[in-house]
């Protein structure tokens, strides 16, 4: 699947976990998952899928890649772990001011594939303060 289309399954999946009536259908593939996105979030008068993708949208955890600029929005690069264990990474657009609507921006056809490396750390925290003084 393309970064954009694990995404989809992502959001129908998220979708399903809070829509007694909705399930994921199980011959979802590269090749039709384009179609029963589209007929999942036409459901409902085309809003069936807003708070899945909203959530998957605002889910991701921040990476080190840098994200393009605008002059109205701020942006982070974000991913997320899909369900074979890849790695698939957006733009998390926000801000934007009393207009703003940054959740209207299409991020999902500008996700890419991510590589993750991950390693334990083990970090020290040293909190020092002053002793009384003695009068």
């Amino acid at each position: 699947m393309t970064p954009e289309q694990k995404l989809m399954h992502m959001v129908l999946i998220n979708h399903a976990s809070f829509d007694d009536v909705y399930t994921v259908p199980e011959d979802l593939s590269a090749e039709n998952i384009e179609r029963y996105y589209n007929e999942a979030d036409d459901a409902d008068g085309g809003y069936a899928l807003q708070d899945a993708r909203s959530e998957i949208r605002c889910s991701g955890i921040e990476t080190n890649i840098r994200p393009p600029s605008s002059s109205h929005y701020e942006a982070k690069s974000v991913a997320a772990q899909y369900i074979d264990g890849s790695w698939v990474g957006w733009t998390y657009w926000y801000g934007g001011g009393k207009h703003g609507e940054p959740e209207a921006i299409d991020w999902m056809d500008e996700a890419y594939d991510l590589n993750c490396e991950e390693k334990q750390v083990t970090v020290t925290q040293r909190t020092f303060t002053r002793p009384p003084t003695t009068a």
